[in-house]
């Protein structure tokens, strides 16, 4: 009788206590799934990359171009074996 009653309370608390769900507009939600779309190879180069971010390694000491500035970066290997995208 006592489990039953502990299990039963279990249940209702838990079904009391709901995750928060933080409400996302569209238009970010767009957005940020535009951005991740647009980075991508093209031919011997690499479209809208994001300058100081990682790069694959598919992109090692290859050229790329930013979205806005459509600046070239090249992906760069740092002292510490790390690779990003620096400024050519």
């Amino acid at each position: 009788m006592l489990r039953r009653l502990l299990v039963s309370a279990a249940l209702v608390g838990s079904a009391l206590v709901s995750p928060a769900v933080a409400a996302v507009p569209a238009s970010a939600a767009v957005h940020v799934n535009a951005a991740t779309s647009c980075y991508r190879q093209v031919g011997t180069h690499w479209a809208c990359v994001t300058p100081g971010a990682y790069c694959p390694k598919a992109a090692r000491n290859k050229n790329g171009y930013a979205k806005g500035t459509n600046r070239r970066y090249k992906c760069s290997e740092y002292s510490n074996h790390q690779w990003r995208w620096k400024r050519a």
